[in-house]
């Protein structure tokens, strides 16, 4: 694709990517395979770390590397214990970009770009954006409120343009995008591309198991909604049975469910009891959280898991962007790029022709 190609754009030339698209770090879904498989099709992806034990993401980091050879990123929470072992394998692998969302730490990031490493923060406010470009960011995916897991309630449109405006990086849109028209629209807005969670998750590359895809499947623009059931902070869903169970829970009976995901966590995790601490007081500081939504917070990752990762949709939850009620299938990440890529060229001719 010629530098000169409206799809060609800044995020490009930074990621060392062939599209302006991103695959992001889902967490038990952004492995090592869909990594591989997205950055082989042209497009930049996104290793997800944050819940994984040190050795684990040593390890798939090096995997990653034996399935592709093309530059990769790895996701991580910054507040979360393991951030400053994790930022050591980054070095030492040499990574290309760091992507990570809450608490952005200046020492860290200040670490990282020393070395070269791009820092790809994720925010959801035009002030946030504003916060990550002067920490450092070189490139920022604003996410609006289609997307999926955590979420605000801003529309993508009117996020995309008003953050555009307010710094002079290149960002990068993300919720509500599957295909070519979403890319040539997101350029519009003022993106220099695209980040894509849910249609990642459904590609041929993905771990997810059937059982649980088949639920993504099967939803429409209906079944997908916002809930704060999960962890206390809203959060875009597919409704399952556990939703509705965790609705009619009394707070008793929450609270002790969280202690019960909070202790698994530490064990999948290798996390001590102090980082835990140490990271929950640092996640009310800095999110501005009740005592109870830190509680809560412990169910996420392993609601997550048992989804994603144990094929159990009934009683794990199920991320989700509002695009999954209209995702009819599963592609391969080679043959997804391609056709975005296609229909946002034919999408630009019409237009041009249309003038």
């Amino acid at each position: 694709m010629a530098s000169t190609h409206p799809l060609r754009t800044r995020i490009c030339e930074l990621l060392d990517s062939q599209v302006p698209i991103i695959q992001t770090g889902m967490g038990w879904v952004a492995t090592p395979e869909l990594v591989a498989g997205a950055c082989n099709a042209g497009a930049f992806g996104f290793l997800a770390a944050a819940a994984l034990p040190i050795d684990e993401v040593e390890r798939r980091v090096r995997q990653t590397k034996t399935l592709t050879d093309r530059p990769f990123g790895v996701n991580f929470l910054m507040d979360a214990p393991g951030a400053e072992e994790i930022v050591e394998i980054l070095l030492s692998h040499g990574i290309h970009a760091a992507g990570y969302n809450r608490a952005p730490s200046a020492d860290l990031i200040n670490r990282l770009k020393a070395a070269g490493i791009l820092c790809v923060p994720t925010c959801g406010a035009p002030r946030h954006v504003q916060k990550a470009e002067q920490l450092g960011a070189d490139i920022v995916i604003v996410q609006g409120g289609e997307g999926g897991g955590h979420t605000g309630a801003i529309p993508t449109s009117l996020q995309i343009s008003a953050c555009a405006d307010a710094v002079s990086i290149p960002i990068v849109a993300a919720g509500g995008f599957k295909d070519g028209r979403g890319l040539v629209a997101a350029l519009a807005w003022g993106a220099a591309g695209i980040a894509m969670g849910t249609r990642f998750l459904m590609t041929a590359e993905s771990p997810v198991p059937e059982v649980t895809t088949d639920r993504y499947l099967d939803a429409g623009l209906g079944d997908v909604i916002v809930t704060t059931e999960i962890d206390g902070m809203p959060q875009r869903v597919i409704v399952n049975e556990l939703v509705r169970k965790l609705e009619g829970a009394n707070p008793l009976n929450r609270l002790i469910f969280a202690l019960r995901n909070a202790l698994e966590f530490r064990k999948v995790s290798g996390a001590s009891v102090f980082e835990l601490l140490r990271s929950a007081l640092q996640m009310q500081k800095n999110e501005k959280l009740t005592r109870s939504q830190v509680l809560l917070a412990a169910n996420a990752p392993m609601l997550a898991r048992r989804a994603m990762n144990d094929g159990d949709p009934v009683n794990g939850y199920l991320p989700s962007g509002s695009v999954a009620g209209v995702i009819e299938d599963r592609p391969t990440c080679a043959e997804l790029v391609a056709r975005i890529v296609n229909e946002a060229e034919e999408t630009l001719k019409r237009l041009q022709f249309s003038r």
